[in-house]
């Protein structure tokens, strides 16, 4: 077994292998002998760096040395200086063709056709929410169809409440504005909910329920009147009292229960998949195990022709040049950017800046800083051409690869690639979390066997079999991407999903809050 992990030839720093550290006095096989004790994940310089000098990871600058650092020595994210971003008006855009690589034929899922012509790996029903206010009665509501009513529908896998903190109290028209509300329309839209659209409103919120309904197809109009109508308003005249209100909801739940009850899975081919990828909890393990598989597998995925989004901007800003050149063409390439200073700005405008990514957690899992965390965060992309480009909350438009433009924050980007049309999601950790969403399968993969071993019940796949050398990166890549068609059949349930771990949906709002 390795004991550190080189990435790159040019690199001066490895990661310790072995899960309980190296000690002091540890030789290396390129001659290094550590000078004190290094844990599982963090570098070690194998050349003595001058104060100023650059570390180099990845073959890339992840900053320069505050300090002299001996070769040996344990490097930690407080002797390591952030670098400047990689300037945007500088990078090469659609310069670097794709590998070339033949189509994959012939792999296939079951899922459920809708009438848009999207497939859901789930068959959930959604009831959306037009503002906070509902969201309680909304909650209450959910637990009675759960109890009472999902029973007597056993091809429904689900019901849930799409509850939120937005609606009102909101500047609605401020230009911003339309990020939560564009994402609040698109999740109505989620592949997983069959188009059965339902929303639950308070009547004199600003955002007023009618804008969360998706246009009808050209030429047809949606149904009203006999109680048909998509929208129930709390405030409406005709509801004496909270048990008029919860029977409303229920008598529109067993109207759209009926019809998602009669869907079942077909064959359908990879390329009806959309699959997301984000990483939580990650450590430096990440970029050489976990990620880099993810990688591996959306290739395979836009090989069958099929869907995969990544995003995460301020964990990819820090990587951006070596993106643009990957972009299908020019307009796409300075789509990246104008999505790489949309957030700059957003920054700004809240006097933070970059480095406010890695976390604690990050930093204890071996990362110094957000350009080492992003150089191994967009590996998860793999190596295909970059063909469309997303703010957040839009919908997906293109197959291939897209990047889908959200925060860091776990539960925002979930959220916002649910709205994009994501029907299942690959998620990789190093230092664990419990995150699910109820609308999509999450798929858990551990950076490293640690991890997988201790959170045995928690985690789907074990992708640190590749810093052991138990595993390649291919073999891991090609058994998540078996797994992703598992999963998205139903003959796989997720750890989460057995567990019943489902964390809220969170908006992502940069308008003003009045």
């Amino acid at each position: 077994m390795q004991l550190t992990i080189k990435v790159n030839d040019i690199d001066n720093v490895a990661i310790v292998v072995e899960a309980a550290g190296l000690q002091a006095g540890t030789g290396l096989d390129d001659g290094t002998c550590l000078r004190e004790p290094v844990p599982q994940g963090h570098k070690v310089a194998l050349a003595d760096i001058p104060e100023g000098g650059d570390i180099v990871r990845y073959g890339e600058i992840i900053g320069q040395a505050l300090q002299p650092i001996a070769r040996g020595a344990w490097i930690n994210e407080t002797m390591v200086r952030l670098p400047r971003a990689p300037a945007l008006d500088e990078l090469p855009l659609a310069t670097r063709a794709a590998p070339a690589q033949a189509p994959l034929e012939g792999y296939t899922f079951e899922g459920y056709r809708n009438p848009d012509g999207s497939v859901g790996t789930k068959n959930v029903l959604a009831i959306s929410t037009s503002v906070q206010c509902v969201a309680g009665i909304t909650d209450h509501v959910v637990r009675r169809i759960k109890q009472e009513l999902l029973p007597r529908y056993p091809n429904v896998d689900d019901v849930v409440a799409l509850t939120h903190s937005y609606g009102c109290g909101v500047a609605i028209n401020a230009p911003a504005a339309i990020v939560p509300i564009r994402t609040l329309q698109n999740l109505a839209r989620n592949p997983n909910f069959g188009g059965e659209v339902m929303v639950i409103g308070l009547g004199c919120e600003k955002l007023q329920p009618g804008r969360l309904l998706p246009a009808p197809p050209q030429g047809q109009i949606i149904q009203v009147g006999e109680g048909r109508e998509p929208i129930l308003s709390l405030q409406d005249e005709s509801l004496h009292g909270f048990a008029d209100m919860v029977e409303g909801i229920l008598a529109m739940a067993r109207r759209h229960l009926e019809k998602l009850n009669r869907r079942r899975r077909e064959t359908c081919p990879v390329s009806e998949l959309v699959v997301g990828v984000q990483c939580g909890g990650s450590d430096a393990f990440s970029g050489v195990t976990a990620n880099p598989a993810v990688g591996f597998a959306a290739d395979l995925i836009v090989r069958a022709g099929g869907s995969v989004m990544f995003s995460e901007v301020t964990e990819v800003r820090d990587a951006i040049h070596l993106l643009t050149p990957r972009a299908a063409d020019e307009a796409v390439g300075r789509a990246l950017l104008r999505e790489m200073q949309w957030y700059d700005d957003y920054l700004n405008q809240g006097q933070a800046d970059r480095s406010a990514n890695p976390s604690p957690g990050n930093k204890k899992g071996g990362l110094s800083n957000v350009v080492e965390k992003a150089l191994g965060s967009i590996v998860k992309s793999g190596s295909s051409s970059i063909v469309d480009v997303l703010g957040p909350g839009e919908r997906i438009r293109r197959k291939g690869l897209t990047f889908a433009a959200t925060p860091a924050s776990d539960f925002v980007c979930g959220t916002l690639q649910l709205a994009s049309g994501m029907n299942l999601q690959v998620f990789t950790t190093g230092r664990g979390t419990p995150y699910g969403l109820a609308m999509a399968p999450v798929i858990k993969v551990a950076t490293n066997s640690a991890l997988a071993q201790r959170w045995h019940d928690l985690i789907d796949l074990d992708a640190g079999r590749i810093a052991t050398g138990e595993a390649s990166i291919e073999q891991v890549g090609w058994e998540l991407f078996q797994l992703i068609l598992e999963v998205a059949s139903g003959r796989r349930q997720v750890a989460a999903d057995a567990l019943g771990l489902h964390n809220d949906l969170v908006l992502f709002n940069p308008a003003p809050v009045t």
